[in-house]
């Protein structure tokens, strides 16, 4: 047996080289160069029944960055699901440097249910993360999601919409304190970027703080696909593909603009002082100046001497507007963002340009 083994050709790979690795996750694993579609068991019905969250995990073969895809944590927040699903699906992995792990629908029971929340004591999966064993249902869930799909990864997108009656433009929320959080905020190429670590609890957040970099993206709004938002999103997708190596014949995109908002100076929630119906003048992505009129406020008798009127108080941008058109003194009305001279004068060009190119196709 001395002899044969001596006989042997010398191993003429370099071991420099680094190797795809297989997924695993309690209960399966993903070679490199295959693909499975999972249900995996997270919790029980009280009939006893399993509660199964569907999985796609990608493994290229070639070796890369692990990154997660997730979406309706929140069981009503719907475009996200589709963002997550075309990735998986609808697009050409066949040269994946690394590995996604595609979780279109973490909140099955909400989704079911069409609710924001578990319907189990109206608990909130997104403030349940990384979980624990032995604590409340959404801890238990948020504990099975976070060590098996979550935690072996490198990098993280999470997909939310607005709450109901109310409507996002496409943007990115991310902890900009952190360079590589930053990075991968700004390769979503999203033209605003909110600033800020996040609610404790939140998979963004508590995943970042396990360095596992991850941003929240918010678009639109809840129980409906918005084809525009996204299309927007996957480009975003893309782009961050591009950017960590997965993806190497793609190019990172540049959004055209973006601004950074990282003071609480230059972002605000506009609430209603009073109590009644609204007509909003302005909608989502809309540039307004300081003073202008954004919606006002009336009875149902449309009464002039009780109309109020809501302004702007600087010059910006409707990131988040009210679409439920009733509202309760206190409630928001629309989050408003300023803007740097110089991304001022980006936008407004912009826009002169999509106008320009409109009016060409009319006349064609």
């Amino acid at each position: 047996m001395t002899d044969n083994a001596a006989s042997e050709p010398p191993d003429q790979s370099d071991s420099s080289e680094p190797m795809a690795e297989a997924f695993t996750y309690n209960g399966g694993r993903v070679d490199p160069g295959e693909s499975a579609n999972i249900r995996y068991g997270i919790s029980e019905t009280y009939l006893g029944d399993p509660v199964r969250i569907p999985v796609t995990v990608i493994n290229g073969e070639q070796p890369g960055p692990t990154v997660f895809l997730s979406a309706a944590a929140h069981g009503d927040e719907l475009n996200g699901i589709e963002v997550v699903r075309e990735v998986a699906h609808d697009w050409d992995h066949s040269i994946l440097h690394g590995t996604l792990v595609c979780l279109p629908v973490m909140n099955v029971p909400g989704f079911l249910a069409q609710e924001r929340y578990l319907p189990i004591y109206d608990r909130d999966l997104n403030r349940s993360f990384p979980g624990r064993e032995g604590s409340t249902s959404a801890r238990r869930m948020a504990h099975q999601i976070y060590t098996n799909f979550i935690e072996p990864c490198d990098i993280g997108l999470d997909f939310h919409t607005s709450t109901r009656g109310r409507t996002n433009m496409i943007h990115v929320r991310a902890n900009m304190e952190r360079s590589n959080v930053a990075r991968l905020a700004k390769a979503f190429s999203s033209n605003v970027i909110i600033a800020g670590e996040g609610p404790s609890g939140t998979l963004r957040r508590e995943a970042t703080e396990a360095g596992i970099p991850t941003i929240t993206i918010e678009m639109g709004e809840a129980h409906r696909f918005q084809r525009r938002l996204i299309d927007q999103a996957l480009t975003g997708v893309a782009s961050v593909l591009a950017e960590f190596g997965l993806h190497r014949d793609s190019s990172v995109h540049w959004p055209g603009w973006r601004t950074v908002i990282d003071d609480d100076n230059e972002k605000t929630w506009l609430r209603a002082d009073a109590g009644g119906i609204v007509d909003m003048k302005r909608g989502r992505g809309a540039l307004v100046e300081e003073g202008e009129v954004i919606c006002t406020i009336t009875n149902p008798f449309k009464e002039e001497e009780d109309i109020v009127t809501v302004e702007a108080p600087f010059t910006g941008l409707i990131v988040g507007v009210l679409e439920n058109p009733v509202v309760y003194p206190g409630n928001p009305l629309c989050h408003l963002v300023g803007l740097s001279p110089d991304t001022l004068t980006a936008l407004e060009r912009e826009r002169l340009t999509e106008r320009s190119r409109s009016e060409l196709r009319r006349n064609d």
